[in-house]
């Protein structure tokens, strides 16, 4: 994927990218949400929901919230094609001007009160922003034990890559510019493992959020996507040993 660059404005724009398939129970909450957030702090955001030709009319609602005047455009895509293919085609999307650009879950397990101090982040001269479970302020609510584990599982793994804490968080914002060139594998779900690792930044912070199971909906994780995971760190680890990323 190459995206092109932009110039540097005062107020940083960014595009947001929210994958979804049967998201309608929660997406126009979210919409409003965020669309809260960024009239609250000057942000000057802009929200991408890529759906995948749900069945519940999650594409309609987000058509009908853009004529309403919020801050978010729809990507119709003809079926259910996953969650990282899903991020980078929003990303090829959104606005051509837009700096900076991040990727969050569609059910609310990702705090939206953090956007300010992530573009923050951006404006100071950080690359990368990312939302995370795993540093000083951060945590997660009403997961099993066997989801916690299996989360720490993956992050182990994953580790010798980077010094980043949450490598497989699903929630952060790039700079336009670190992804120039770089080509990102659309396999499974981690598509931050993919920008984590494969991305051009010098700087990057995580910012500590409480990480909640979902609102509505049906979680996506599943063995195919475990399996996918493990494919991903694969390709990731014998791409650092051939040189390739």
């Amino acid at each position: 994927m190459t995206v092109p660059a932009t110039a540097v404005s005062t107020q940083l724009k960014f595009s947001i990218v929210i994958p979804t398939y049967k998201e309608a129970g929660g997406i126009e909450r979210l919409i409003v949400t965020l669309d809260g957030v960024f009239k609250r702090n000057a942000l000057d955001g802009e929200i991408v929901v890529v759906d995948d030709n749900s069945p519940d009319g999650t594409g309609d609602i987000v058509e009908r919230l853009a004529r309403e005047g919020y801050p978010v455009r729809c990507l119709h895509r003809p079926g259910k094609m996953g969650l990282s293919s899903g991020v980078i085609d929003g990303w090829k999307f959104a606005r051509p001007d837009s700096e900076a650009l991040g990727a969050m879950d569609a059910d609310f397990s990702h705090d939206a009160s953090i956007i300010p101090e992530m573009v923050a982040a951006l404006k100071n001269g950080y690359d990368l922003a990312i939302g995370s479970r795993y540093v000083k302020g951060g945590g997660i609510e009403d997961w099993p034990l066997q989801r916690k584990i299996t989360s720490l599982v993956a992050i182990a793994l994953a580790k010798p890559l980077t010094p980043v804490r949450d490598i497989t968080s699903g929630y952060f914002l790039v700079r336009r510019t670190s992804l120039e060139g770089v080509e990102l594998d659309p396999i499974g779900f981690k598509i931050g493992l993919e920008v984590i690792a494969k991305a051009r930044y010098n700087r990057v912070l995580e910012v500590p959020y409480v990480f909640t199971d979902r609102v509505s909906g049906t979680s996506k994780l599943n063995q195919n996507e475990i399996a996918n995971y493990l494919r991903q760190l694969v390709r990731i680890y014998r791409g650092r040993l051939t040189g390739r990323n």
